[in-house]
Parts: C-alpha cells; structure tokens; sequence
C-alpha cells in the first residue's frame, strides 16, 4: 500500500438509516417499542424458566440462555440507534465501536452454539427416548452451555483483537446504524488480509 496522511481516527460517524426528517419520531417510536418488546419478552421467558421447577429441563436451561443472549444481541445496536436518532452528530468513539464488535459478534455466535445444542437435545429426545435422562445429563447440559460461552468468547476476541491493530486514515463514516466489521475493513488504511 501507498503511504497516506496517517491520522489518528478517535471516532466513527454512523449515518444510520434513510429515513427522511418527517418521518424520524415515527420510526423513533416504532423502534423503541420494538426494543422494549423484545427486552421485556426475554426477560418474562428467563423468569418463568427460572421460577416454575417444571421447566428445570435441559430444554429450558438452552432456552434461558438463548433468551438472554437475544437480549443482550439486540441491546448491542438498539440504544446506539435510538440514541442516534435522535442526536444531531449520530458517532460513536473508537473504543465503543471495538466493544459493539465484540459483543456483536459474542451474542451473534452465542444464540447459533446454543441452537446447535437445542437441536442435539432433540435429536437425543426423538432418537433416544428411553435413554434421554441418562445422556442430557445436568453435567453435559452445563458442560455444552459452558462450552457455547468459552467457544464464542474466543471467537469474538480474535476478530475485535484483529480488527484493533487496524489503522484507519482521514475517512471515519460507517454508512451502518453500527459498527459493522465489513464496513469497518472498508475503511482501514492498513492491510486487512489477516481480517479477512
């Protein structure tokens, strides 16, 4: 690459989404309820599991799980946005735009590990029926949520680490409503071969 003005980029503009000037409290409104809905219908499953002993079940401890990580994935973006709706500069600094990444990516990864235990614990359910207690163990049901947690907190280090040794030069606008590693690569200035 050719050597070009190097400066140090303290923060990103995100442009967020076209929606025009008239139409902002609408949409605004509508993705608050949206969040505020998915907020509140996770935290009623992740009650419920916890307060019925019916539902101390493998399923239900992957469900619990799942349920908190959709929480968490959708709490990622959702206030950011919202927040830039309603600011006149919609930015988000360096350090929170590597944080948004990291736990972007974590909660992402850690609903599709869980999903895959899900479904081994119904194919152990339908396949094995007789034998489901002893295999969905409470030890192996912990050991593959475990496992979901370790695996993905990995994952999402590697990327947000490769991603933080990047440069990034004069241009600092993410045409996202958040930090999106795409877009990201997109705007370094250094190699991104190892990112990709």
């Amino acid at each position: 690459m050719t050597e070009r003005n190097k400066t140090v980029i303290s923060q990103f503009l995100l442009l967020g989404l076209p929606i025009p000037p008239e139409h902002q409290q609408l949409f605004y409104a509508l993705f608050l309820v949206m969040y505020l809905t998915t907020v509140l219908g996770n935290l009623i499953i992740i009650i419920l599991i916890i307060l019925d002993s019916h539902l101390h079940t493998p399923m239900y401890l992957f469900l619990s799980n799942l349920s908190f990580s959709d929480l968490c994935f959708s709490s990622v973006t959702m206030p950011k946005l919202l927040q830039n709706m309603q600011s006149q500069v919609p930015s988000i600094p360096y350090a929170g735009c590597l944080a948004q990444i990291y736990f972007f990516l974590f909660f992402g990864d850690l609903g599709n590990f869980l999903l895959v235990a899900m479904a081994y614990d119904r194919y152990v359910a339908i396949c094995y029926p007789l034998h489901y207690t002893t295999i969905m163990s409470p030890r192996l049901c912990v050991s593959l949520v475990v496992l979901s947690w370790v695996l993905t907190t990995f994952h999402a280090m590697l990327h947000t680490l490769l991603m933080a040794r990047l440069s990034f030069c004069e241009d600092n606008v993410i045409p996202h409503y958040f930090c999106d590693m795409s877009a990201l690569l997109k705007l370094a200035c250094s190699d991104t071969r190892v990112n990709e």
